[in-house]
């Protein structure tokens, strides 16, 4: 962590949230394998506590507003806000674990982090889908970014003060005792056998 990050950190003026409602679209599957499909596909910015209320239906394809997460933005992260808002499609990412019971998936988290999101997509236990952000979203992410992001400063290595010019005092490996065969190995000593 580098001086100035834990300001960054525990500051509790460089901290937002929103309300988020996560849609979630159910349709038919492909193969007699996978009956149902889910996928995220859309967000509600400000939207207020839902558990799986229906919204559409068009056949067997019906979308739901499975639930209402908050969007945690903390500025220490706004490098990463930045990636993603530079995407071509900027999005939110929406973190899902399928359930046992009578709701298919529980959502866990949303968030506009990439950087968060790819945390989640590593262990294989969850599901990330990318949703695309409203302008504005957008335009509330980097009003953000403007206010809390501070350019990491390029610090460059500097080399150590070693002396490259000296002439070597010898050759080889200090651990042989001969003189004359500086190209030997060295050796063990060893017990004898009696």
């Amino acid at each position: 962590m580098q001086e100035g990050e834990d300001d960054l950190i525990h500051n509790p003026e460089m901290y937002r949230t929103m309300p988020i409602g996560v849609v979630l679209r159910r349709a038919p599957g492909v193969t007699r394998w996978v009956p149902w499909v889910w996928t995220a596909t859309g967000i509600l910015p400000g939207a207020g506590p839902a558990e799986w209320h229906e919204l559409r239906r068009d056949g067997d394809t019906v979308e739901y507003h499975a639930a209402t997460l908050t969007l945690e933005l903390h500025g220490a992260e706004t490098e990463a806000y930045l990636h993603g808002l530079s995407a071509e499609v900027p999005s939110l990412y929406v973190v899902m674990r399928e359930t046992g019971g009578d709701d298919p998936l529980d959502v866990v988290l949303v968030t506009a982090s990439p950087y968060e999101a790819q945390d989640y997509t590593d262990s294989g236990e969850e599901i990330v889908e990318k949703v695309a952000m409203p302008a504005g979203l957008v335009a509330w992410v980097h009003e953000f970014i403007e206010e809390f992001h501070q350019d990491e400063v390029f610090v460059k290595r500097k080399r150590d003060k070693k002396r490259i010019d000296l002439v070597q005092d010898g050759i080889g490996d200090p651990r042989i005792g001969k003189a004359a065969d500086i190209y030997a190995s060295p050796s063990l000593k060893r017990r004898r056998l009696q």
